[in-house]
């Protein structure tokens, strides 16, 4: 008989193994059907609670059945497990998604063709030299040292529309397809086609004509038919009052571009807007700056935090003596007679106020740049004095709060002083006294402030573009789309302006306090008879 030491013959070996199997399996088995039917009878339990619960989600309060759940056989869709950094690179594969600007193709009769005959859009200026370097106007020489070295035009305060046209070139989001698009542009230039016309005796059918041809040329296109209209934007560079005629008085001045109802639908973008309308939107006056490189203007805004200031505010204007309510005399009266302001009188005699140097080295040198209205509510100096550092001093709110909402803070306290008009002239108060009393560590935070604003409030070189900086294009265009959306919006619940009672005539309120309860300003927006809407 052999002995087992570690080897076994062929035969034992097998029956060993299969046995070994055969008990195995039946272990494994009667284990598993035991495990199924437990999970088979979780599975049935547990969908009966769901059906249950369900049921008990659609009884009422006493327990009735109002609805019964349907039940439906559906098959479960497979999920694609994507990595973070594949949707990372989903989202990020169309940087442009929601920038989108479709721009309209218009005849040339809207756009160039008005800059052909460049001699007749002004009665007293020359605009042909303005249109220049894609409405940047002639190069500045720096013989005075006020400006840098690069980036410095003599620009027009109304080339607006035609800088807006030339940097709409270089937008990153253009689409030919405007199904994609979240703005369409239109390229008119508005304020230059009026400004042939607003002297010289035109009758209101000329000054009206581009304005309802435009409009009949819109109404056509396909685009228009998307929304009406509401998704389209343009720019005026001029204030809205020159598009606001009431009447077709040949007396009457401007046209009625913006009383068209066609119009009304758009967002209009003008330098100067009504307080009292909802479609159309203050935009900065151009200055004198347009960097090409974002280091221009970090050394710009270096060398204001740099620059000595010798005095405490400064004035730069002329009376308005025809103009009622106009507190102009008084701010020039109280200048002359303090030390701490310094005056730059624009009379017709020595007008030092055309020239740029003049006016940026005098901002350059104040701590306070009084900025009361000019002919209207606003002034392009508002932003010079900005650009240069110099902490603006409002008398009215329409003046710059309640215009330029996409630019500046809605807290103007942080970037501003304001000083009540009516105060001035009825000689309640000292401009001197009020801004002496403002602390260092105030006027230093405001300037900062004010310094931090200037990328935001000056229009780039058209034939470049900013890295990482957003220029006031930007912001504009920026302001567009977000409306545009909110219409979106609007549209789509079935709402209207009228069914969330809002009144037009209180617009200036919403974007300050959200709605048009009483305000401190309202004695200053009582709107005239012959503003319209």
């Amino acid at each position: 008989m052999e002995t087992f030491n570690g080897n076994c013959r062929n035969h034992f070996c097998f029956v060993v193994t299969a046995s070994f199997g055969f008990w195995f399996f039946m272990f494994y088995f009667h284990s598993f059907h035991a495990y199924t039917l437990m999970e088979s009878k979780n599975s049935v339990q547990s969908i009966q609670n769901q059906y249950e619960n369900s049921v008990l989600r659609n009884s009422d309060q006493q327990g009735n059945i109002s609805s019964l759940p349907v039940i439906e056989n559906e098959t479960p869709q497979p999920l694609k497990q994507q990595s973070f950094e594949e949707n990372t690179a989903i989202i990020e594969s169309d940087p442009c998604s929601g920038r989108y600007v479709y721009v309209h193709d218009l005849p040339s009769r809207f756009n160039v063709d008005i800059l052909k005959d460049c001699k007749t859009i002004s009665m007293w200026t020359d605009m042909c030299k303005f249109i220049s370097n894609m409405g940047l106007g002639p190069k500045l020489s720096n013989e005075e040292g006020a400006f840098s070295n690069k980036g410095w035009f003599a620009t027009n305060q109304f080339a607006v529309e035609l800088i807006f046209y030339n940097r709409m070139k270089q937008y990153k989001c253009l689409t030919s397809n405007s199904s994609m698009a979240s703005a369409i542009f239109v390229p008119f230039f508005a304020g230059l086609d009026i400004s042939r016309y607003l002297w010289g005796g035109f009758n209101t059918t000329t000054r009206d004509s581009s304005s309802f041809d435009l409009v009949e040329w819109l109404v056509k296109k396909p685009e228009w038919q998307v929304l009406g209209g509401r998704d389209h934007f343009l720019v005026g560079g001029r204030i809205t009052w020159d598009f606001r005629r009431q009447t077709d008085n040949e007396t009457d001045w401007g046209n009625k571009f913006l009383f068209l109802p066609q119009v009304k639908n758009m967002t209009i973008l003008t330098i100067e807007s009504s307080p009292w309308s909802s479609y159309d939107f203050g935009i900065p006056y151009p200055t004198y700056f347009h960097p090409s490189k974002d280091i221009e203007v970090f050394q710009w805004q270096n060398r204001m935090r740099r620059q000595k200031r010798l005095w405490w505010f400064s004035f730069a204007g002329a009376p308005r003596p025809n103009m009622a309510g106009s507190i102009r005399g008084q701010i020039i009266d109280q200048c002359r007679a303090s030390k701490r302001c310094k005056l730059l009188e624009c009379s017709s005699g020595v007008n030092q106020c055309n020239s740029p140097s003049s006016l940026m080295k005098m901002f350059q040198r104040s701590i306070f740049c009084l900025q009361p209205q000019g002919d209207s509510y606003t002034r392009r100096s508002a932003f010079d004095s900005i650009l240069a550092g110099c902490i603006p001093v409002f008398f009215h709110p329409g003046s710059a709060y309640v215009q330029y909402t996409w630019h500046l803070p809605l807290n103007h306290t942080s970037y501003s002083v304001f000083i009540p008009e009516d105060e001035v002239r009825d000689g309640k108060i000292s401009i001197e006294t009020v801004l002496l009393s403002i602390s260092r560590e105030e006027v230093r935070a405001m300037r900062e402030k004010i310094i931090e604003l200037i990328p935001r409030i000056v229009y780039a070189d058209p034939r470049s573009r900013l890295e990482t900086l957003e220029d006031a294009f930007d912001i504009a265009v920026q302001g567009v789309i977000q409306r545009v959306n909110r219409l979106r919006e609007e549209i789509k619940e079935g709402r209207v302006r009228n069914d969330m009672g809002f009144v037009e005539q209180n617009h200036w309120k919403y974007a300050l306090i959200g709605g048009d309860g009483e305000h401190e300003w309202d004695r200053f927006f009582t709107k005239p008879e012959d503003a319209g809407t």
